[in-house]
């Protein structure tokens, strides 16, 4: 019980506000005396929730009301719904903790208390370690949740489901017992009933070690959290992860960045992440080839681009072919300008002599088997040749514009290559290309 009070002195101060999320068990009616009967002067204000789905639920929310009107303490209750959809338990926990926390900011309270105590950590564990989870899970919960604007703290954590009985004995505290909880229905009570009392056999102090276990593998999540943070700050910017910086660390800690990022991405949807598509993104990363791209869930893709992956939208439609009939021609990745006269000779600019080819030109994306007949190479080249050779990201290659005649001869891959039919050094042309990023570069 010292520990209890000495985790209370480290936080609890006089005129604090405080909520005390009371069920009328034994567990939260022994908080709730344990707060009252506190040496320093703090206002409680006491949150029930009758969940509606058993008969004792009433007279449970009455229970508690009338000891708060005794006690001179604020109750605030409410009543759910029974008719939820989806998962009842998680519908039930996620509306428990709103309703909570709107308590808390109706009062501007600076905690929120919870009757978790030890055997609740053992179990949350063992549960976790069966059906599989991350070290976030496995910890189970910690002493103290960090909230926006307060903290969830948990002081019987020291204690075991024993010892808060002795001490509601000894104190001669009113509580109502929930006979569901001895029902072999919920996982917890068979966890509770046939597992918890083989441990204590063991070992009747056994929560102290689980907590020990909670507190080693929590400053082991920090450290990891704190190292990863920093790694994802330095070499993730633009949506753009640079594997040249981070290919020296071991896969474990790569996913950890590739989680922190997706995190960020997916925000409330981050379950739809799931380990098997996290292994697929880690497989394109490991992959000695250049460009690789995955889809994932919500139209995003993950794109590798050489020493860099990518995460954005995924484009549709990309196919497209426009006619250059007006002095400035607008496509997907620039502009085609005609020009009068230019003394530049580079590849963003091309040299045309109409006699030559057949007109109108156009501008269109690749097709498959596209080649072109490359100015001062004896023969033809793959346009995904060229694209590789000027390590054109793979995202970009299908949208990347190929300037072509009416008879889809390829004239010019703008700012890559020109075609035989370039006529620069003839001297013979009338029409001049420009191809730029920019609609006013001049």
């Amino acid at each position: 019980m010292n520990e209890v009070i000495n985790f209370l002195n480290n936080y609890l101060e006089d005129d604090d506000v405080v909520v005390c999320a009371t069920s009328g068990g034994v567990d939260s009616m022994f908080l709730l005396d344990i707060l009252i009967n506190y040496n320093k002067n703090i206002k409680i204000i006491c949150a029930h929730v009758n969940h509606n789905l058993r008969e004792e639920s009433y007279e449970e929310y009455e229970f508690v009301k009338d000891y708060c009107n005794s006690k001179n303490i604020i109750f605030e209750g409410t009543i759910f719904d029974k008719n939820i959809e989806g998962n009842l338990e998680s519908e039930f926990r996620k509306k428990r903790y709103k309703f909570f926390e709107d308590i808390v900011k109706k009062y501007n309270a600076k905690y929120l208390f919870t009757a978790h105590h030890g055997d609740d950590l053992i179990e949350t564990i063992l549960m976790r370690i069966t059906r599989g989870s991350t070290i976030e899970g496995y910890l189970g919960f910690d002493k103290v949740t960090e909230k926006e604007n307060y903290k969830i703290l948990r002081p019987l954590i020291f204690l075991s489901k024993d010892q808060i009985y002795e001490y509601a004995k000894e104190k001669n505290i009113e509580y109502r017992e929930d006979k569901t909880n001895q029902s072999d229905k919920y996982t917890r009570n068979r966890y509770r009933k046939y597992i918890l009392p083989k441990l204590k056999e063991e070992n009747k102090n056994v929560h102290s070690k689980f907590l020990k276990f909670s507190e080693e593998l929590n400053n082991s999540k920090k450290f990891i959290s704190n190292y990863v943070s920093n790694v994802v700050d330095i070499n993730y910017i633009n949506n753009r992860l640079d594997l040249e910086k981070i290919k020296n660390e071991d896969d474990f800690i790569i996913r950890k960045i590739l989680y922190e990022i997706i995190k960020s991405i997916y925000d409330n949807n981050i379950n739809l992440f799931t380990d098997n598509i996290l292994d697929e993104v880690l497989k394109i990363i490991k992959s000695p080839k250049p460009n690789l791209q995955i889809d994932l869930p919500l139209g995003k893709i993950a794109i590798k681009k050489y020493n860099f992956l990518e995460f954005k939208e995924k484009t549709s439609g990309t196919d497209y072919k426009i006619e250059i009939k007006d002095v400035v021609t607008k496509i997907p990745t620039g502009y085609i300008k005609k020009l009068v006269d230019t003394s530049l000779t580079s590849n963003f600019v091309c040299h045309i002599n109409s006699k030559d080819i057949k007109l109108p030109l156009y501008v269109r994306n690749r097709k498959d088997a596209d080649y072109m007949e490359v100015l001062g190479l004896n023969g033809k080249k793959k346009i995904k040749d060229i694209f590789i050779d000027e390590k054109i990201e793979k995202d970009i290659r299908d949208i990347y514009p190929i300037v072509v005649d009416s008879d889809d001869n390829i004239i010019w891959i703008p700012g890559l290559k020109k075609s035989k039919y370039n006529s620069l050094k003839s001297k013979k042309y009338d029409i001049i290309l420009w191809y730029t990023k920019e609609e006013n570069n001049e």
